[in-house]
């Protein structure tokens, strides 16, 4: 409800077979999405597919912490990403 609060568009799924169908919906009409924020714990079983958007300058796919906590696969992402970009890891451990 947060996201909806700010003005972005929220989808709610079940489970991975979910939100994969959804991923594949939004990536399909990249144009008017810059930015999908995936939860860590649906990313960890959609690995697959947004692997295939690492390179990618647009859609950016963002992992956010569930309700359960961070898996810490948001800030791994986020550190080879910068890693791929610099050279190098800036970020530290």
């Amino acid at each position: 409800m947060g996201f909806k609060a700010l003005g972005l568009e929220a989808y709610g799924v079940e489970n991975a077979q979910d939100a994969l169908a959804v991923l594949r919906k939004l990536t399909r009409e990249s144009e008017d999405y810059a930015i999908i924020y995936i939860e860590e714990n649906l990313a960890g079983e959609l690995d697959h597919e947004i692997s295939r958007y690492k390179d990618s300058p647009s859609p950016a796919i963002i992992l956010i912490p569930g309700r359960e906590g961070s898996l810490g696969l948001g800030r791994n992402a986020l550190k080879a990403a910068v890693e791929r970009a610099v050279g190098t890891n800036i970020l530290g451990d």
